[in-house]
């Protein structure tokens, strides 16, 4: 796997660095702001960009910009945002989109390192790797209840294999149905689970994230 790292800690940097070389990874590029991780992701192209979210000059929210750049502009290039914060406005637009090729885990609950390389090999594969906690901050802001039980069986076959990355044509080939009745059910899931009408939010990517905070 072909990696770039953008993180302000040069210790940070140098110990991912050397794990990733231990588990047979290269990292093309280590860089410490924004705009050398947009140059950097531009001219190597890696599978996946590790992202901090607060980098010079402002240490407020460049990584996060950054990454919603490099969605829009190299949708093929995986994100995995590793920080200690969960910075909502840009991260709720940065779930907006597709989840595919996506995580976000927090720097202080990673415990092992297996699951870290696990996270970065999903994100690579083009599943997801979400903290619970980001999941929860998230949802906070977005709605109060968490009403999955009012999901039928088939909804909720329907929402898992979403969760898994699969396009409404695939879970209707998968689950042997019509696309109209995959279509049906989504609007259904989306409704029990009072998922806001908001044009600033992916109602299909909030109940994903429903599913995943399960």
């Amino acid at each position: 796997m072909r990696v770039i790292l953008a993180d302000d800690s040069v210790l940070l940097r140098e110990g991912l660095t050397r794990l990733l070389d231990d588990a047979g990874h290269e990292v093309v590029a280590a860089v410490g702001d924004a705009p050398a991780l947009l140059d950097a992701v531009g001219r190597h192209r890696p599978d996946v960009a590790v992202i901090d979210v607060r980098m010079p000059p402002t240490h407020k929210d460049e990584g996060l910009r950054a990454a919603l750049e490099i969605r829009e502009r190299l949708p093929g290039v995986g994100v995995l945002v590793l920080s200690q914060y969960v910075e909502q406005h840009y991260a709720a637009r940065l779930l907006a989109g597709s989840t595919e090729g996506l995580g976000y885990l927090l720097k202080d609950r990673v415990s092992e390192v297996g699951d870290f390389l696990d996270s970065l090999q999903r994100v690579r594969a083009g599943g997801t790797a979400f903290d619970p906690e980001v999941v929860r901050q998230l949802l906070a802001r977005t709605t109060r209840a968490d009403p999955l039980s009012r999901l039928s069986p088939r909804e909720g076959e329907v929402l898992r294999l979403l969760a898994q990355g699969f396009v409404n044509a695939a879970v209707a080939e998968r689950l042997h149905v019509s696309l109209s009745t995959v279509e049906k059910h989504v609007n259904a899931i989306m409704e029990k689970l009072d998922l806001p009408r908001d044009p600033g939010y992916s109602r299909r990517v909030l109940a994903i994230l429903r599913y995943l905070e399960s």
